[in-house]
């Protein structure tokens, strides 16, 4: 069974891919702190009332309330995610005591919680972005192109985080006309000035384009790691540059992305200007993406088998990590 809350895209992607799912928050929720909590204790008892008399063997999931309810219920919940536990205090604090099992990144800080945290040598984005999974659809986008990807950051974790401005993005326009097309990707909505660059595709189409683009300037952490697993040069500018570990390590091990503070504007465009004078610059990013993937395993792979033989499969990786290294 397939349960969501309405949350970007999410059930948009579902339905084009004709799957089967129950949205138990349709009507989705309040960015505020209380509006959070409300929608959580929504979802416990929608989920609570979804499950009962029902007989499930697992649950999986990144939502604290299958955690919540797993525990009710004495079912096994393991919990996916990939945000250093200093990113997502709250979350944590609401989620992992209740949780079965953490299945995270090498890397990702867990805190306290070491004894129930399974690390994996890979990415939760490789899961479907593997080149054995990932096949790039032709698009007629004329090459060189750059995408620019603006993030509402209205999640509780997005408190005092600030991203990309309005001004700051008419300054890297400025610095890009020119040099070739422009296209803009927004969760919100475009000032009236910038809807001549909107991106209009269909959501599914999104990857194809980004692993087209010649850069991408985000303040979007996730697409900023599918950038970098795709091998596509990208700048990062927002505050949680230097705060998480996954990003950190494909910047600093892989030189894949670059993350920029917002009080540093200025080495933005000095990154921007070294990436756009870079010779070869596809050629050079292809081939740090190789030494990335040549380190990791396949992701999919490896969550299949553990889903499939747990608890043998927590105790075979417990015991034994490097069991892993085989997918």
């Amino acid at each position: 069974d397939i349960i969501i809350k309405s949350k970007d895209v999410l059930e948009q992607l579902l339905k084009e891919k004709d799957e089967c799912y129950v949205n138990i928050m349709p009507e989705g929720r309040k960015s505020s702190r209380t509006g959070i909590f409300i929608g959580l204790l929504k979802r416990d008892i929608r989920l609570f009332n979804y499950v009962k008399g029902k007989n499930y063997d697992m649950f999986i999931g990144t939502d604290p309330a299958i955690s919540h309810i797993g525990f009710l219920k004495k079912i096994p919940v393991i919990t996916v995610l990939e945000d250093d536990i200093n990113v997502i205090p709250e979350l944590a604090l609401i989620t992992y005591p209740f949780t079965s099992i953490i299945l995270t990144p090498e890397g990702c800080k867990t805190g306290k919680y070491k004894s129930k945290t399974i690390h994996y040598r890979g990415y939760m984005e490789l899961a479907y972005l593997h080149p054995r999974y990932f096949f790039n659809e032709v698009i007629n986008y004329k090459k060189p192109f750059f995408l620019i990807r603006l993030s509402k950051l209205n999640a509780y974790h997005d408190s005092g985080i600030e991203g990309l401005t309005d001004s700051i993005l008419k300054k890297i326009i400025g610095r890009l006309e020119g040099r070739g097309s422009i296209y803009i990707s927004s969760e919100g909505v475009l000032d009236e000035s910038f809807r001549k660059h909107e991106l209009r595709i269909d959501k599914s189409q999104i990857h194809d384009v980004l692993a087209n683009a010649s850069i991408l300037i985000s303040d979007s952490q996730s697409m900023t790691m599918e950038a970098a697993i795709l091998g596509i040069p990208s700048l990062r500018f927002s505050d949680f540059a230097g705060k998480i570990s996954v990003l950190e390590e494909l910047e600093h091990k892989y030189g894949l992305t670059y993350g920029i503070p917002t009080n540093k504007a200025d080495l933005l465009f000095q990154k921007l200007d070294e990436l756009l004078a870079m010779s070869e610059i596809e050629l050079v990013f292809q081939k740090r993406r190789k030494a990335m993937l040549k380190d990791k395993i396949d992701v999919t792979a490896f969550m299949v088998w553990f889903i499939e033989n747990y608890p043998v499969s927590f105790q075979e990786i417990k015991k034994n990590p490097e069991f892993q290294n085989q997918f």
